[in-house]
């Protein structure tokens, strides 16, 4: 029994725990499970990892400058796809919506909008600083409306931005290395080919790289002499406005390509690049839009230069150089080179109708209730036209007084009581002369002393004789003379007795018989 006892006893553990060879595997496969669940958490956070530092970076910045009215805030608008738009004042903030299709991740551009007035540059310092300058693209807008502010605009804006960087306490080895990136890119540029990939993929860092040794060219004497170590774009706004500075203000091609070449000569110096966009016709808005994404967020970009359409210009950065600026000379007809933007490309004058102020007329009452208060005010002589007594005609005018009507020659100045009227029968020659005539004769033949011949002839009293000369001329021997008003008036009077002997008998013949 002690021997069962024992091997009883002996076999218990055997039981329990098994042969030593399969505990061995038992703990082997432990092992091994833990080890692979290490390796899938391990996986999982590596590729979580990964996928975070290939999402799209979030802080990107475009900053914009241009003057009042040049549309910055319509272009952002634009891009955003807001058709009703509201202007702000000193700084705008807006964004853009960046979408990535093949990681599906989205994020937003910051975009700041500075006023056209330069009392306002100071704000800048919330748009970009030491810390965020390398993550920041600045854009000139050009208002092609008025092509005679771009140049000074584009010069004015840019020293703005030069004049803050410089302000910024960055450390001179990062400005020397943005500077650097800014001269690598440009010279990197590879016009896009045929088989590049159009969809939106983000771009490859092997292949980057293996860029690295490529042949790199060395770049002119006027390219990137103001090199900001920020990417730089020139959109110039309203190019739909060209046809209208045709029409109107006589530009013709050779102008255009004088104010293309200023401008590229500018997107040289700070190695920008230039696009002509216009949102009323929707052109080149895309290319903006592709623009931003490749230079922050290194998107793909396949859009090679256009230099052929006027007013949809498109000329990416590190493609252009002076040999090819030069071939715009050509085109020149009256044109030189060497003439000054400024003595080219000048103002229009203003025309008078474009400043007229539009009248707008009161009310007719109104109006009317003035004229009365005026002609209340002023004297009863002058308030109106005198009557006028004569008839007048149905059509309003008067009748104009005629010799022979019996009715106008009462209305006229009376005659004077005691003289006999004109027989209205007798002809008109005849009667004034006759009448005229015997008045005179009256006159003449009056003797001395009647009575009354002076009060009614308002002749003097003097002594006279029958020939009517005084009584002087008698006296002093001379011969009397007749005037020669008398000799026309005995020949009137002896003419008018031949033609009608029935003539009137004038007053004074009357009282003298």
């Amino acid at each position: 029994m002690a021997v069962n006892a024992g091997r009883a006893a002996g076999s218990f553990p055997f039981s329990a725990a098994g042969p030593p060879h399969v505990a061995r595997s038992t703990n082997a496969r432990s092992e091994a499970a833990d080890e692979d669940g290490q390796n899938l958490w391990s996986s999982i956070l590596s590729e979580v990892s990964t996928r975070s530092r290939s999402k799209l970076p979030p802080g990107k910045n475009v900053l914009l400058l241009g003057e009042d009215g040049a549309g910055k805030t319509s272009l952002i608008g634009k891009l955003q796809g807001i058709e009703e738009y509201k202007k702000g004042r000193g700084m705008e903030y807006l964004y853009i919506n960046v979408h990535d299709e093949d990681r599906d991740d989205q994020t937003r551009c910051n975009v700041w909008i500075l006023d056209g007035d330069l009392y306002h540059k100071g704000l800048i310092k919330f748009a970009m600083d030491a810390s965020t300058v390398k993550d920041t693209l600045m854009m000139l807008v050009v208002d092609m409306s008025r092509p005679w502010t771009a140049l000074e605009s584009l010069q004015k804006w840019a020293s703005v931005v030069r004049e803050h960087i410089d302000k910024l306490k960055i450390p001179p080895e990062e400005v020397k290395e943005m500077e650097q990136q800014m001269v690598r890119e440009f010279q990197e540029y590879e016009e896009p080919r045929e088989d590049f990939p159009a969809s939106p993929q983000r771009r490859n860092t092997l292949l980057q790289e293996d860029t690295d040794d490529s042949v790199i060219l060395p770049l002119g004497k006027d390219t990137l002499t103001h090199n900001l170590g920020m990417p730089v774009v020139v959109v110039c706004t309203k190019c739909d406005a060209i046809s209208i500075l045709e029409k109107e203000h006589d530009y013709r091609d050779e102008h255009f390509d004088f104010i293309q070449l200023h401008i590229r000569r500018f997107c040289l110096q700070y190695g920008a690049a230039l696009i002509y966009t216009s949102i009323k016709e929707n052109k080149n808005i895309d290319i903006v839009y592709k623009f931003i994404v490749q230079k922050l967020y290194g998107f793909p970009f396949n859009i090679p230069a256009v230099v052929v359409e006027k007013d949809a210009v498109f000329i990416p950065a590190g493609w252009d150089n002076e040999k090819k600026i030069g071939i715009l000379h050509e085109n020149f007809q009256t044109l030189k080179i060497e003439d000054s933007f400024e003595d080219i490309i000048t103002k229009p004058p203003v025309r008078k109708f474009v400043h007229e102020k539009e009248v707008v007329a009161e009310d007719d009452q109104v109006f009317l209730m003035k004229q009365q208060s005026q002609l209340a005010k002023q004297p009863p002589s002058a308030a109106g036209r005198p009557v006028d007594s004569s008839p007048r005609v149905p059509g309003g005018s008067p009748r104009t007084p005629s010799r022979s009507g019996t009715s106008n020659v009462a209305n006229s100045t009376p005659i004077p009581a005691g003289a006999k009227k004109i027989d209205p029968n007798m002809k008109a020659g005849t009667t004034s002369e006759g009448v005229l005539a015997n008045f005179f004769n009256s006159l003449l033949s009056k003797k001395t002393g009647s009575p009354g011949g002076g009060g009614n002839t308002g002749i003097s009293n003097s002594p006279s004789v029958g020939s009517g000369l005084p009584v002087s001329a008698k006296k002093s021997g001379q011969k009397p003379v007749l005037t020669d008003v008398q000799a026309e008036l005995e020949r009137i009077s002896r003419k008018s007795d031949s033609l009608s002997p029935l003539s009137p008998i004038s007053p004074m013949e009357e009282e003298a018989s």
